[in-house]
């Protein structure tokens, strides 16, 4: 397993920062931290705090966990976090003090989560989504009109942002209190586009449940409901919620429903650029990625159809953390019914790459690493340390 002495840790920030052609002068700059502890902390002379750590690991583009490996340091971070996130919004509805924080610092601070939430960023929401979901409840009940608007929005995407930790970490009861959260706010957005993105999230409880069928029917509501396709937010929408449908459709074995979903979501994608649209990515890659996850929910028949896509097309390096890596996490699950156990295990080590925390919470991930190394004892060691990296052995 790789440790984490200072001079490692050091040198690990050293190679990151010249593969980004910075200085030491430019990390400094724009992780916000003194040059002179950059120069220490390379040399080996110090560790970083996890603040300092958190800036760096920002300011250079990756995973903290890219640069102080193992498997605690975040989880503990996470786990800290969640009774203040659930103390967070165990009031949501009642009133408190004025808010502290004007709404343009609000919004940059939510934009922030909503940033980290794509690049599976987890333990940086769950350090700062307490706080933050306190203000935007605060500055909700005390706003009124178009300000009133603005701070539901903010509240809906704080609650997306912490939910995606709560529900990749396990904490499915916390999850489903957010998802509601979600939900009570967009309702007060007077904003049809919100409505749909928490219809799309909610979708995590049917996951949970294992109530596809009934998952389903509800997406398919969300998108009779949703707004007309006029506009690229409302296209990419409801593209966003037919690709959701597919899924789902898939995990419920109706597979002419996930291909007619499907389809319709290739139409929106291939009439839009990538790119985030109302806290979803959409586009045609996102489409392209969910064509692997439609064929792997459809189960091991139709392991063929995730094979080709990966065959042609694999994810561009601008999509998502949380995006990419989920591709290469179902890509192994199909590659590993095909009988292709090491490249199964190529995918799952670029998945790790891309998004470190979100692959290690991913029970695909867990599975598929499991069953290699049941399947493959005698394997070379890096196996048996992805497994204990992962947290299956």
């Amino acid at each position: 397993m790789p440790t984490n002495t200072p001079r490692e840790v050091g040198q690990r920030i050293a190679i990151l920062r010249r593969a980004k052609r910075m200085t030491q002068a430019d990390l400094a700059r724009v992780a916000f931290v003194s040059h002179a502890t950059i120069r220490a902390i390379e040399r080996g002379g110090r560790s970083p705090s996890d603040d300092t750590l958190d800036s760096i690991a920002a300011a250079l583009g990756v995973d903290p966990s890219r640069i102080v490996t193992g498997n605690t340091r975040t989880d503990s971070r996470v786990h800290a976090a969640i009774p203040a996130i659930s103390a967070a919004i165990a009031s949501y509805d009642v009133p408190t003090d004025a808010p502290e924080r004007p709404l343009p610092e609000l919004r940059d601070a939510v934009q922030q989560l909503m940033d980290w939430r794509l690049g599976a960023q987890y333990a940086r929401i769950a350090k700062h989504a307490p706080v933050l979901l306190d203000d935007v409840l605060c500055t909700l009940h005390h706003s009124t009109g178009a300000g009133r608007l603005e701070a539901a929005q903010l509240v809906a995407s704080t609650a997306r942002a912490a939910d995606a930790v709560a529900f990749k970490y396990g904490y499915r009861d916390l999850s489903a209190r957010l998802v509601d959260l979600m939900r009570w706010a967009a309702q007060q957005t007077e904003d049809p586009l919100t409505e749909a993105a928490a219809a799309y999230v909610r979708t995590e409880t049917f996951f949970v449940a294992r109530a596809h069928t009934a998952g389903l029917r509800a997406l398919e509501q969300a998108i009779d409901a949703s707004p007309s396709t006029n506009g690229r937010a409302a296209r990419a929408s409801r593209g966003a919620l037919h690709m959701r449908a597919a899924v789902i459709a898939g995990r419920s074995g109706n597979a002419d429903a996930a291909t007619a979903h499907l389809q319709e979501a290739r139409q929106f994608g291939d009439m839009l650029p990538e790119a985030e649209y109302n806290g979803t990515a959409f586009g045609p890659d996102s489409v392209r990625a969910h064509e692997v996850s439609v064929a792997v929910s459809l189960g091991q028949d139709h392991v063929q159809m995730a094979l080709n896509v990966a065959k042609e097309w694999t994810p561009p390096t601008d999509l998502p953390a949380e995006r990419q890596s989920g591709f290469w996490i179902e890509l192994a699950r199909a590659q590993l019914w095909a009988g292709r156990g090491d490249d199964a295990f190529e995918s799952l080590k670029v998945a790790r790459l891309i998004a470190p925390q979100h692959t290690r919470e991913h029970p695909w991930a867990r599975e598929t690493a499991a069953t290699l190394r049941r399947l493959k004892r005698s394997d070379a060691e890096t196996l048996t340390s992805f497994a204990e990296w992962i947290g299956i052995v």
